[in-house]
């Protein structure tokens, strides 16, 4: 059994689309699309996967009125 991860970092590419995460006890950056399939799994314990009406997947964080643990909050401090 993994233990569950937690996002506490992300990044934004040159559109300003979060491209890849940290998580907790990484130095490295995750890849979005990594951390959504993580998510699916149930590994992370404050985000989850989300999919527009297009299809497209996205990383969300889980609701708990703070805004500074959002991922777009993350990426641009």
């Amino acid at each position: 059994m993994t233990s569950k991860r937690k996002v506490v970092d992300a990044r934004q590419d040159e559109k300003g689309n979060i491209s890849h995460v940290q998580l907790e006890r990484n130095k490295n950056y995750t890849p979005v699309g990594t951390a959504i399939n993580m998510a699916k799994r149930d590994e992370l314990t404050n985000a989850h996967s989300v999919s527009r009406r297009d299809g497209k997947e996205y990383l969300r964080t889980n609701p708990d009125k703070k805004a500074n643990n959002n991922l777009d909050e993350m990426a641009e401090s």
